[in-house]
């Protein structure tokens, strides 16, 4: 055995492979993506991104039918996508085992809302185990494939943001052999749900939920630590650390599989605590189900609904004073906004539209961070494939009014994940949006994950590569076309033209993301200020890009202090180090000012 420092989400993916399981599948998403991306490292496995969610967990669900041992991972906003199959895969039961992550992001980091998903466990009927650190994360995997196979259901596994991204010690074990996967015979009264055959599975998984509730009371990891009995705390997750960093000497009861909740346990331990307390991030999904026993207990009266916990929340919270922590050193730090990357490709496209008269609907994507200023380029952004939808009902409410006026846009990754079915409505329905597809060759925002219009699989093998511009006219879209983003003068007017146009339109704004790992080297040298040009009108800075700052005259030396003949106080300047010589600066300089460095 050895031990190694891993995040929750590394020692999820290394407790799926000592479990046995051999595949995986799984849409990428902070903060779940790295579980996947590591599992496909392991030999023997196969791992696949999948357009969505949905398809994710349906893949898991016919692997798992099949008798394999199968990891499905997706972040929190992911478990809404995939609801439709998993609701009834709790009724069908899994043959095989079947894990489900949900990596929920509390405080959201990287998320457009905030949703706590352990209610689906409840809603769905499904057990949720939550580790509160990478040791547990790898514990708590394999417990759940055995729960799995035991009790014939699908088995949450709850991570949320700290608990995946944090590191701690892992003792690694040898992987056990994989289960022999074979189809078997059919079997239509257990997996066919049409009405009369899930009325019988309905009753199947309430009697599967009394075994469950029973067997919670003797589970391991949800365990007592009795120390002083005057302050009780119920808690799991994350907020177990925090909690007993601040409050060594108190009384836990920390559960490991909170739903469905020990019962006899909880009563227990409240009879053996004189006040009763219960920590928990986002909803008072426990202190509910506990108030709901007849035990007094306190929460939310106390703790806050939104965002992560920390010692310094919770001790607030139970004395009225902030933990005694080392402050570090207060320091003046400026903001720092999200931007897009030096050079990236949306930057030209967003640059267009935040100067047409037009409501731009959004998405998920790097592309979102172009709502703010200076881009001003896009006004809504709801969920995955929300955009296309969004465009084709404002411009059908709207009326003749409103023909032209307004462009939906879509990354490629997420158009594949949800926008081909709106795409395919739009086209049905006689839209006149005009669809932006921002295809910049991978799912960038999530770390350079590929999806079927890149051509290779998560395991890099080489693929069939889908053709946009090929499925968009196969949906009935009236006008196809490509623009380069970098090229702005083309980019403005093939955004007119399409707007302009009676009829459906789809745009497809290509240029590889320039992180891109197969990214083709293009020699593109970076671009400086001629001092002696400038005339201070500021264009460039409209660009909102990183390289690109402003030297007032008072803040400089005399000696570098380059007036021309317009009345001006400063100068752009270009940061060489930062400048991928994409040259969008130089085609909005009217004054010729912008240059290839030397």
């Amino acid at each position: 055995m050895d031990r190694s420092l891993l995040s929750g989400n590394e020692a999820v993916a290394r407790g799926a492979y000592e479990a046995g399981a051999r595949f995986g599948a799984g849409y990428p998403g902070t903060p779940s993506t790295e579980i996947l991306e590591e599992f496909s490292r392991y030999p023997g496995v196969y791992a696949e991104w999948s357009p969505n969610e949905k398809v994710a967990l349906e893949v898991g669900i016919g692997a798992a039918l099949a008798g394999a041992r199968v990891l499905v991972t997706m972040k929190h906003v992911g478990v809404n996508v995939a609801a439709d199959p998993l609701f009834t895969v709790s009724y069908t039961g899994t043959n095989g085992a079947l894990v489900i992550v949900t990596a929920d992001d509390p405080s959201l980091h990287s998320s457009q809302n905030e949703q706590d998903n352990r209610h689906y466990a409840r809603s769905a009927k499904i057990p949720m185990l939550e580790p509160s650190d990478s040791a547990e994360a790898k514990a708590f995997v394999k417990a759940a494939f055995e729960i799995s196979e035991r009790f014939d259901t699908p088995v949450f596994l709850r991570m949320t943001t700290r608990v995946s991204h944090s590191k701690s010690v892992v003792t690694l074990n040898e992987p056990v052999p994989p289960p022999e996967a074979e189809v078997k015979a059919p079997d239509p009264r257990k997996y066919v749900m049409v009405p009369a055959m899930a009325r019988l599975r309905r009753l199947e998984v309430e009697r599967r939920m009394g075994e469950l509730r029973a067997f919670s009371e003797t589970f391991p990891e949800n365990r007592m630590e009795i120390n002083d009995t005057d302050v009780g705390i119920i808690t799991a997750g994350m907020p177990y650390n925090y909690t007993k960093d601040v409050f060594p000497d108190y009384s836990y009861l920390k559960l490991g599989m909170v739903y469905p909740l020990p019962a006899g346990l909880i009563r227990e331990f409240a009879r053996r605590v004189k006040k009763l307390y219960v920590v928990e991030e986002l909803d008072p999904f426990l202190e509910e189900q506990i108030r709901a026993l007849g035990i007094e207990v306190t929460g939310k009266e106390l703790f806050p609904f939104t965002n992560e916990f920390d010692p310094g929340i919770i001790a607030l919270a139970l004395t009225g004073r902030d933990a005694e922590t080392i402050a570090p050193p207060a320091v003046a730090i400026p903001p720092r906004p999200p931007n897009l990357c030096p050079g990236c490709p949306h930057r030209g496209l967003f640059y267009v539209l935040g100067r047409m008269k037009v409501f731009v609907t959004g998405d998920i994507g790097c592309y979102t961070l172009s709502f703010m200023k200076p881009l001003s380029g896009l006004h809504s952004c709801i969920c995955m494939g929300a955009s296309i939808g969004m465009a084709h009902g404002m411009s059908k409410a709207a009326g003749e009014k409103g023909r032209g006026k307004v462009v939906g846009v879509i990354g490629d990754s997420t158009f594949v994940h949800s926008g081909i079915t709106p795409l395919l409505d739009m086209a049905y329905n006689k839209g006149e949006a005009v669809i932006v597809i921002c295809d910049n060759r991978t799912t960038a925002m999530t770390g350079m994950q590929e999806h079927p219009a890149t051509g290779f699989t998560l395991q890099g093998e080489k693929t069939k590569e889908l053709d946009l511009a090929a499925l968009a006219r196969t949906l009935g879209i009236d006008s196809v076309r490509t623009i380069d983003p970098y090229d702005i003068k083309n980019t403005r007017e093939v955004l007119r033209e399409e707007l302009a146009r009676p009829g459906s339109s789809v745009v497809i704004s290509r240029r590889a993301c320039v992180l891109f790992k197969r990214r083709p080297r293009e020699v593109l040298k970076p671009l400086r200020v001629d001092v002696n040009k400038c005339t201070g009108c500021r264009n460039c800075l409209a660009l909102g890009c990183p390289p690109i700052s402003w030297r007032s005259f008072q803040d400089l030396p005399p000696e570098e202090v380059v007036r021309n003949t317009k009345k001006q106080d400063g100068n752009a300047y270009i940061d060489p180090e930062l400048c991928t010589g994409c040259t969008l600066c130089r085609q909005v300089c009217k004054a010729g000012a912008i240059v290839e460095v030397d």
